[in-house]
C-alpha cells in the first residue's frame, strides 16, 4: 500500500466511531492535508458542514486533552480560535482502535508565509499574538510557577560533540545530495561554534515576564482570509515560557525567509506586541540571543533524520542553516529590529 492509501484506510476506519461519539452527519469527501508536519490531519466534508480531523502523534494524549480544554474559553473571549468538538460527556479527544482523535470545525484561510504579509499585517500579527498571552493568564490550563523558567545553554564543546556524533552516523562517501549537504553544513557548523564559543547566554534565567504560551505561532498554524487571522491552530505544545522567547521564534520562524530575516517586518511585527504587552528592549535582547545560541547548538532535524529515519524535516534544516549564517553575521542588525517602535 503506498502511504496515501494507509492513511486512507486509518481515516475510513475510524470515521464510523468519531461521527458516533461527536455526532457527525455522514463524511461524504475527505482529504488528507499535507500540510502538517507531526501529527495527521484530514478534511472532512458532511454536505451540511466540514470539519478537520487530527490523529494525536506527537504528544502526550493528556496534554493535548488539558490544551484543548481552554480552547472555547479563548473563542468567547474573542480569539480567532476554533473550539474542538466535544462528546456528550465533554471529552475532546476519543480513541479508534488505539489511536487519538480530535475535530475541529473547518475554518477556511491560508497559511501565509512571512514575506507575503505586509507590513500594517506583521503589526496586527504582533498585537494577536499579546492579545494571546494577556488572555492566557486568565485561561491557561493551570497556576504559573511561582519562579520563571529556565532555559538550557547547551555548551559549546557538547554543540561540537553532537555535530561529530551526527558525522559519524552518515555513510561514508554518500552520493546522496541531503547526506552531503548536511555534512557540509555540519563542518561549518562546527566552525561558528568555535569562533563564537564565548557568545552564549549568561545563566539559565531568561529575562522578563513569562506565562503561558501557544509554542508554536508561526505561518503554518495560522489561517489568513481578507487581511485578517481567521484562526490559530495546533495548540499541543502550550507551556509556561517568557513572552520574549514566543515574540522571537515567531519572529525567526514568520520572517526568516529565503536565508535572511526580513528586518521591515521583524520591526512591525514587534511593534505591535509590543503595543499590547510592552517588553523591554532589553528583554527581548535577551530573548533573541538565547534564540540564536539556541539555534547555534541545535540538530534536531538531522536527529530526526539519522536517529529516527524520519525525513520529514530535512528541509527545514537547510533553510534553517542558511539562516543561522546570515544571522550570526547580522546579529546587531536583527537586535536593531526588535528594538524599533
Amino acid at each position: 500500500m503506498t502511504d496515501q492509501t494507509l492513511r486512507d484506510h486509518a481515516l475510513l476506519g475510524a470515521l464510523p466511531d468519531l461521527a458516533t461519539a461527536f455526532g457527525l452527519p455522514e463524511a461524504r469527501e475527505h482529504r488528507f492535508l499535507a500540510e502538517g508536519l507531526m501529527n495527521l490531519n484530514w478534511r472532512i466534508d458532511t454536505g451540511r458542514a466540514s470539519y478537520a480531523v487530527k490523529r494525536i502523534t506527537d504528544v502526550p494524549v493528556a496534554k493535548v486533552r488539558r490544551n484543548l480544554g481552554i480552547l472555547s474559553h479563548l473563542a468567547a473571549d474573542g480569539l480567532p480560535v476554533p473550539a474542538p468538538l466535544a462528546t456528550p460527556d465533554g471529552t475532546h479527544v476519543v480513541e479508534v482502535a488505539g489511536h487519538h482523535y480530535c475535530v475541529f470545525p473547518w475554518v477556511d484561510g491560508a497559511h501565509v508565509p512571512g514575506i507575503d504579509l505586509t507590513a500594517e499585517q506583521a503589526h496586527e500579527l504582533g498585537v494577536l499574538l499579546a492579545r494571546l498571552h494577556e488572555n492566557l493568564k486568565e485561561h491557561g490550563p493551570g497556576p504559573l510557577p511561582e519562579q520563571p523558567p529556565t532555559a538550557k545553554v547547551t555548551a559549546p564543546d557538547q554543540a561540537t560533540a553532537t555535530a561529530d556524533r551526527l558525522l559519524a552516523l552518515m555513510p561514508p562517501d554518500s552520493a546522496d545530495p541531503f547526506d552531503r549537504a548536511a555534512a557540509r553544513a555540519l563542518e561549518e557548523r562546527k566552525i561558528l561554534l568555535d569562533k563564537h564559543a564565548d557568545a552564549h547566554p549568561a545563566g539559565s534565567v531568561p529575562a522578563g515576564p513569562y506565562g503561558w504560551t501557544h509554542g508554536d505561532f508561526q505561518y503554518r498554524n495560522l489561517l489568513w482570509a481578507d487581511a485578517h487571522v481567521m484562526a490559530i491552530l495546533d495548540w499541543d505544545r502550550l507551556a509556561v515560557r517568557p513572552y520574549a522567547e514566543e515574540v522571537a521564534r515567531t519572529a525567526q520562524v514568520q520572517f526568516g525567509v529565503n536565508g535572511r530575516f526580513d528586518l521591515e517586518r521583524i520591526a512591525a511585527f514587534v511593534a505591535g506586541y509590543r503595543s499590547f504587552i510592552p517588553l523591554t528592549a532589553e528583554e527581548l535582547a535577551d530573548g533573541v540571543e538565547r534564540l540564536w545560541w539556541k539555534r547555534m547548538t541545535d540538530f534536531w532535524q538531522l536527529e530526526f533524520h539519522y536517529d529516527r529515519g524520519d525525513t520529514s524535516c530535512d528541509d527545514l534544516f537547510l533553510a534553517d542553516e542558511e539562516l543561522l549564517v546570515w544571522w550570526t553575521g547580522h546579529r546587531d542588525d536583527v537586535q536593531a529590529a526588535f528594538r524599533a517602535m
